[in-house]
């Protein structure tokens, strides 16, 4: 049996409400792709520009071997956090827009 216009479910394959819905999804992985490369571009830029600074000691470690071996996995844990956390509220407020 067809559904009546205006249901919630055409409401959620509407053409506007997947483009919103592809929008933001595009923002947030633009923003920790983003996030990712300055690290991952970053350290080697400020290793070449600022070597006396990446030299110093720091627990036992020069501050370059101290980011790329023990802060690095742990950016990018809070990264992946943050976009699966961020992806999945998107999609509760887009469903729950839906309901309206």
């Amino acid at each position: 049996m067809p559904q009546p216009p205006n249901t919630p479910s055409d409401k959620i394959h509407s053409e506007a409400f997947l483009s919103e819905l592809m929008r933001r999804q595009l923002v947030l992985s633009t923003g920790c792709a983003l996030a990712f490369l300055i690290a991952l571009l970053g350290l080697p830029l400020v290793n070449y520009l600022a070597p006396a600074i990446m030299a110093k000691r720091v627990g036992g470690f020069t501050l370059a071997w101290l980011i790329l071996g023990v802060l690095f996995f742990p950016y990018v844990w809070a990264i992946s956090f943050h976009f699966i956390r961020r992806s999945l509220a998107l999609e509760a407020s887009e469903v729950k827009e839906a309901r309206r």
